[in-house]
């Protein structure tokens, strides 16, 4: 889709200062501009890439001063960052979703989906899973016996074994859940290094081994009765053994041994043996 700066900044109520009609398919970093995208400032530790950058439109913050002639239209607006994520999520919104059931595909007895399900082509629901609403499965997903999986959930390129537990609010990408593991509402597991290189499976905490996957794409390894606690973040990389435990609203990374429990990166105890 392609909008005219101008438009911008109607959606934003900014002002725009420079050419209203230049036309943005895309957005970029400020120190990273191409012609045609838009880009922001708000940390004025970035300023001296606005002199230079060859994005096409930059949202500032309404009192921005330039020191110097800038080469791209500007739209002030009140905060640039608040007004970069209402654009982004308003965007969002506009983009059309996958529907329905793609063939082939296989959805086993007395599996449920709810309404407004998304299945792509030659994923596998085993017997007896539950879907929730508005649920996303992307091609090629493998869903055990048994399995929940809740409501507005994504799955992405992932084996989730019989049992396993995705309840409410979830992502999880590039990854495989063992047999009854169990994320927590609103755990997901971070699949893309923000810098993009290659993920590297470190055991930091035992080994010291480092396993080079060779992808830019690694989500998360969870053995077998792995409890993920509410909104957790499990890093790229991540590799949580059987029989662990991890607190809510941790961000984990890295080799996490079996029969332990997780609070913070720093605090990692074994269980009690019953």
């Amino acid at each position: 889709m392609e909008f005219k700066a101008k438009d911008i900044a109607a959606l934003l109520k900014g002002v725009v200062e420079g050419d209203g009609e230049v036309m943005v398919n895309n957005v970029s970093k400020i120190e990273e501009g191409k012609p045609n995208t838009l880009a922001f400032l708000a940390n004025p530790k970035y300023e001296h890439y606005i002199y230079t950058t060859a994005a096409s439109v930059v949202l500032v913050n309404h009192d921005f001063s330039p020191v110097q002639q800038v080469p791209c239209t500007l739209i002030r607006v009140p905060s640039a960052y608040e007004a970069i994520a209402s654009l982004l999520q308003m965007y969002d919104s506009m983009r059309s979703r996958p529907t329905g059931i793609e063939q082939p595909s296989y959805i086993g007895e007395g599996a449920v989906i709810g309404e407004a399900p998304y299945v792509g082509a030659f994923a596998y629901i085993g017997k007896g899973a539950k879907i929730g609403n508005d649920v996303k499965i992307y091609p090629q997903v493998y869903i055990g016996e048994g399995v929940v999986i809740g409501n507005s959930a994504e799955l992405k390129n992932v084996i989730l074994f019989d049992g396993v537990q995705v309840p409410h609010f979830n992502y999880v990408g590039d990854s495989i859940l063992g047999y009854k593991s169990h994320m927590g509402a609103g755990s997901i597991t971070s699949n893309v290094k923000s810098d993009k290189t290659l993920v590297v499976v470190k055991d930091n905490r035992d080994s010291g081994e480092e396993i080079e996957t060779g992808l830019k794409k690694f989500g998360a390894m969870l053995g077998d009765h792995v409890e993920v606690g509410c909104n957790s973040v499990l890093n790229p990389g991540t590799v949580i053994c059987p029989n662990c435990n991890v607190y809510p609203l941790s961000s984990v990374r890295g080799v996490i041994p079996a029969n332990h429990i997780y609070k913070d990166a720093d605090h990692i105890v074994a269980k009690k043996e019953k």
